[in-house]
Formats: C-alpha cells, structure tokens, sequence
C-alpha cells in the first residue's frame, strides 16, 4: 500500500516560486517550486538555517501540482493575468553613517559600496489571482505532523515571498492517495468557482517535459539544490 499524500492549497492574490532569480532580476516560475513548498513547511515548523536532515527526507517524495483559474459570473473561464512586475530601490534613503542603517545598504564581497554607490534596482515577478493545490507524499506520521504545523505554524506563513499572503487555510487534509487529494481540491476550486488549467506531475510523462533545479539539499547561507524532471500537463 502506497503511502498518502497531504493536500496543501495554495490561493492568494500574488504568488511567486522563484527558480532562476538573481539580486536584481527575481522571476517566478508558473507554479508552486518544490523548493517553495518544502520551504512553506520549514517557516510552519519554525525550522532556520541548513535544515539537511529534514530536506533529504522529503527529497525523494512525490509532489503533484494542479493550477486553477477564477471563472466569471456565467462561468466562462477567465483569462490568465500576466505576470505582474514590481521594481523597487533596495538600500536606497539610509545613512552610512548610522551603524544599523549602514547594515542595509548592499555591499560588495569586500564590504564596499558597490560602484561607489550603496543604491540597486530591481525587478520581480508575481503570479496574479491563481490557486494552486499541491499534494504532497509521505508517511501518515510525517504528514500529520505538517498538517499540525501549517494549522499552528511557528512563523508566518507565505507563499514565495513575504508580500504573498495566502487568502485560505492551506492544509486540507491527509487523503489516502493522489486522487481523493485531487478530488477533495476541486470540490474547493468549485466552491470557489474556479477551472483547472494545467497540472504538474513529478517524472517523465506523455506532455511537457522541464529540468527544474528546484530540490533543496540545504538552506541557510549557502544554499544548495539538484534537479528534478518534472511535466506539464493541459487540463481541458
């Protein structure tokens, strides 16, 4: 008997997985990156730094993804959003010369301004208005013990980033395999009045195949991933 899959809802008005982002430029990727969700549950438990023990044990594990769409009053489905782009300042207003400001301003390897000067522009990416049920396997212990932290988490929750307030409790539930997870996650999206558009499936299958450099081996300070083969799937 295979084990369950936790169901995890991921709703809110931005969103954004970030998988190839640098300082200035931070995009996200369409949905929910398995780096992400592991680090969701990480601020649930209240889990910093390396974290390598708990990261390998969820390494290997079987995340399935399904994205949804609102619908209109006569229920038409609606179309995507596109990606929102928001630029700001990062270190810019604060003075050097006061010891915590100073610790604000970005800085070169050595410590220096850089360029001479202490102020970066940047840019990043949000998803607008989606939904996103993610079914995650494990043991029925582990599993229940996420669904008790997401219920109780340690930090604030989010869904890539600070800004991205989810709007709906996230645990669903511990279901006994992948499809009554997914059952149990359009029976919400109806409720919501929202469509599936496409699904995400760990592995090589019959659509769009993608290498994702999204598995966390170690977080903290020097952060560290490997692949992981993942395809892409239209819900029609």
């Amino acid at each position: 008997m295979s084990d369950p899959y936790l169901l995890m809802w991921l709703e809110a008005p931005l969103q954004s997985w970030g998988h190839d982002s640098k300082f200035g430029r931070r995009d996200s990727l369409d949905f929910p990156t398995k780096s992400g969700v592991l680090g969701l549950l990480c601020c649930a438990f209240g889990a910093g730094g390396k974290q390598t023990e708990l990261l390998a044990y969820w390494a290997d594990s079987d995340m399935q993804v399904q994205a949804y769409v609102p619908t209109d009053k006569q229920g038409k489905t609606l179309p995507r959003q596109p990606l929102l782009r928001d630029f700001q300042m990062v270190g810019s207003g604060y003075d050097d010369q006061d010891p915590w400001q100073n610790l604000l301003i970005p800085k070169t390897s050595e410590g220096k301004k850089p360029n001479g000067a202490g102020t970066k522009m940047t840019y990043r990416y949000y998803l607008q208005d989606m939904a996103f049920a993610v079914a995650l396997q494990g043991p029925q212990e582990a599993l229940t013990e996420l669904e008790t932290a997401l219920q109780n988490p340690v930090w604030d929750l989010y869904l890539g980033r600070k800004n991205c307030v989810p709007t709906e409790f996230i645990a669903q539930g511990v279901h006994c395999d992948a499809l009554q997870a997914m059952s149990k996650a359009s029976q919400l999206a109806e409720s919501k009045k929202r469509v599936p558009v496409f699904q995400v499936l760990q592995g090589e299958h019959d659509g769009e195949i993608l290498t994702l450099n999204d598995v966390p081996l170690q977080f903290g300070e020097h952060k560290l991933y490997r692949d992981r083969r993942v395809t892409v799937l239209p819900v029609t």
